[in-house]
């Protein structure tokens, strides 16, 4: 006499769960990207930003050029104003549903938040001279 077996449990694929039809598979990928980005580019920035105020050592800060004072000014307006600007597009980013009609949003809202460090290494790295 055999024993019945219970049939085997099919596994967790086996029955695919289904995803509604305006939610956004691949609204991961801009934040994430940012993400990575941001890893990078804001410790960088900060970094650079903040050192950049030696470049007025060889003119002293009365003598050297308006352009040189006025890249400056825009890195430390940058990195005052940009750092809650980056970090409210980058929660924005992260924190939108995801769905379809938000896709756009979020790609812009990603790459705006790259902006302002993008920005500040972009003037550091173009100082003129003093």
């Amino acid at each position: 006499m055999t024993t019945p077996h219970p049939a085997p449990y099919p596994g967790p694929h086996a029955m695919p769960v289904p995803v509604p039809a305006d939610q956004d598979r691949h609204a991961w990928v801009a934040p994430l990207v940012a993400t990575v980005l941001l890893i990078f580019l804001a410790p960088a920035a900060l970094f650079l930003g903040g050192l950049s105020a030696m470049a007025t050592d060889s003119c002293g800060p009365d003598d050297c050029s308006a352009a040189l004072n006025t890249s400056l000014t825009l890195i430390y307006g940058i990195l005052e104003l940009g750092g809650p600007v980056t970090l409210a597009a980058f929660v924005a980013a992260w924190a939108l549903p995801w769905k379809r009609r938000w896709s756009a949003v979020r790609a812009c809202l990603a790459a705006a938040s790259l902006l302002p460090p993008l920005t500040v290494l972009f003037l550091v790295f173009t100082l003129p001279a003093p």
